[in-house]
């Protein structure tokens, strides 16, 4: 099982969800559920709630318990962000994608190298799934750059981002330092950006990360945090530390 294996008691001081429900900075936040275990997830999930407004559901947690994973997350409240980079033919990816949007899920990714076709079937087939369950109308995103690729074509973002937009998607996903050059191709895109470390925390895995500061500066709409908070010594202080850093990221934006 992945770590952590348990999780520590939220503080007994932690705020109210229900009043940071209209926080901007809560709104900015997406707490990444990277474990195996739905139990822990859920504890994750309940005991950072107040500081975020977004849970991830990545491949490993949907790997290990399904549908489920999502369906737990939105029962908490939160919006969530199926983080499954669908990438097939077109016709294998609008059925699953049809699936997901059924589940509840806000946001679902789909890789851009797969082409406009294959995203296409994609955020039809998301958006029919949330209709026919009577869900609001979700979030399709692209993946454009990997964070975890220091390196990539020099064209790749623009080709990318040309392909979220022909093929009608809401967003994209891509690295706290390629907001920007998104904001320039697509301005009302939603940039969901993963690889997201406090300053001073390792980089891990991750080859193009960027700090809070630096990717609600650029315009970031949602930022993602995983290991920096849910491996953190006191996960609810790092949590309070990352939610006073985007809030005056906000102030000065």
């Amino acid at each position: 099982m992945s770590e952590p294996t348990s999780w520590p008691t939220a503080a007994s001081d932690a705020p109210d969800p229900a009043a940071l429900s209209d926080d901007p900075a809560r709104a900015r936040l997406a707490i990444a559920l990277d474990v195996d275990d739905l139990v822990v997830a859920i504890r994750m999930a309940r005991d950072l709630r107040p500081w975020f407004s977004v849970a991830k559901v990545g491949l490993e947690l949907f790997s290990a318990v399904g549908p489920d994973a999502v369906t737990a997350m939105a029962d908490l409240g939160y919006d969530v962000f199926a983080d499954l980079k669908y990438h097939d033919i077109p016709t294998t990816v609008g059925r699953a994608a049809r699936v997901t949007g059924a589940l509840g899920a806000k946001y679902l990714n789909f890789h851009a190298q797969g082409g406009v076709d294959m995203l296409r079937a994609g955020v039809e087939g998301f958006k029919q799934g949330a209709t026919d369950a009577g869900m609001p109308e979700p979030v399709a995103l692209a993946v454009t750059i990997l964070t975890s690729e220091p390196e990539a074509p020099a064209d790749a973002m623009a080709t990318r981002v040309g392909a979220a937009i022909e093929a009608g998607c809401d967003g994209v996903v891509c690295g706290a330092h390629d907001v920007a050059a998104v904001r320039q191709l697509a301005p009302a895109f939603v940039t969901m950006v993963p690889g997201i470390r406090p300053a001073g925390v390792d980089d891990h895995d991750q080859g193009r990360p960027g700090t809070p500061t630096e990717a609600i500066g650029a315009g970031a709409s949602v930022i993602i945090l995983g290991r920096a908070v849910t491996r953190a010594a006191d996960p609810v202080a790092a949590a309070t530390a990352v939610h006073a850093e985007v809030t005056a990221a906000l102030t000065r934006a």
